[in-house]
């Protein structure tokens, strides 16, 4: 199949004057996209790389692929990560991973917290700030943990995201106003130890995006495959990090990063944590691939809590977390990279309608 790989590269990113340094941290580098051109050519495809701005609605429709990779995080907006989505649902051009309400909602870090509040699934309790001096909830108690509601790559947090008394978290909360120019998202501080779980394909139907009300009722997780646990190795890092897992560890200290996989968790923790990644895949309404993020609370017996969820995971072949997981789990690169594909190739039905160009088109992505 002819397949178009569409990113948005760091080197092509716009810049100006003042812009924070850390701008423009979770795009792609080109070594990303010659990784992926290189597994899915593997594969028999026919591949071209398209960025993901302003020029793709007219290259895409010049280059005229059967499918799309979709890589893009975007540039600008609240819903950039699905900007590029609703372009091809536009134009009906199939694409593999999660579809455009979800990746506005996983982008939007208060707004997973709600769904997953929502649906009983554990979270840390939290208050979003869009003014500096709103006042702080008295339910939640310090220590508490500030971050930018819009951002990935770790951007925005350090070991000053801690905040143990009302000085600190304003300083944070003008901090994050300041250099992100959006809500400050403040939730309970999870001491523990910090585990992501990746996972590749899709629930098999039928599934709503709600969990049972029964508690009883059996765990569906058929159609996902979960890669082995990873745990950041915070203990192999400077005390400055303070047991996060910073923007520092995940851009600048990339080349030599510390982890656990499979994370050393009994064979329990892993069931809860793949149901947990489950659930939230389905309540979010994600295809084809994510990753979810937990902190294991050292106060509460390990009690596990959902940090937030993924749909654009790294893809990185020498450092991104996915593919750490992926490697552990006795898969190649070049396995990883083309079961997604295939996943969403399934999902449009397009084997059938490749191989027999008098079927109705069809654009469903269910």
């Amino acid at each position: 199949m002819k397949v178009a790989v569409l990113a948005n590269l760091k080197q092509n990113a716009p810049t100006w004057p003042g812009m924070s340094p850390d701008q423009w941290d979770d795009l792609d580098s080109w070594s990303t996209i010659q990784a992926i051109t290189a597994a899915l050519e593997s594969a028999g495809h026919s591949v071209v790389f398209l960025e993901g701005d302003t020029t793709l609605y007219n290259n895409i429709q010049a280059v005229k692929p059967d499918i799309c990779f979709n890589l893009t995080e975007g540039h600008f907006g609240d819903s950039r990560e699905a900007q590029v989505p609703a372009i091809l649902e536009m134009l009906q051009i199939p694409y593999t991973g999660s579809r455009v309400l979800t990746l506005a909602l996983a982008l939007d870090k208060p707004m997973t917290k709600r769904v997953l509040t929502y649906h009983d699934l554990p979270t840390p309790a939290f208050q979003v700030f869009e003014r500096p001096d709103e006042p702080l909830d008295p339910s939640l108690k310090f220590p508490l943990f500030a971050k930018p509601s819009r951002e990935g790559t770790g951007m925005g947090v350090s070991a000053e995201s801690i905040v143990h008394t009302e000085a600190q978290l304003r300083t944070q909360i003008n901090k994050i106003f300041e250099r992100y120019n959006q809500p400050a998202l403040v939730e309970h501080y999870i001491e523990g130890r910090e585990i992501t779980v990746g996972m590749v394909g899709n629930l098999t139907a039928p599934v709503a995006r709600r969990l049972p009300e029964d508690e009883d009722a059996p765990r569906i997780v058929r159609g996902l495959h979960f890669f082995p646990p990873l745990e950041v190795d915070f203990n192999a890092y400077p005390t400055e990090e303070a047991g996060l897992y910073t923007n520092r560890i995940k851009v600048e200290l990339v080349d030599t990063f510390y982890y656990l996989c499979p994370a050393p968790l009994t064979p329990e923790q892993i069931e809860d944590l793949n149901w947990l990644a489950a659930a939230t895949f389905r309540v979010m309404g994600c295809r084809d691939v994510s990753r979810v993020d937990f902190r294991l609370d050292a106060n509460d017996n390990n009690k596990p809590y959902i940090l937030e969820i993924n749909p654009l995971p790294g893809l990185n072949p020498g450092y991104s977390d996915l593919c750490i997981e992926a490697t552990a789990g006795g898969w190649t690169y070049e396995q990883l990279i083309n079961r997604i594909l295939d996943e969403a190739i399934e999902r449009y039905e397009l084997r059938n309608r490749h191989n027999s160009a008098a079927k109705t088109p069809r654009f469903s992505g269910r």
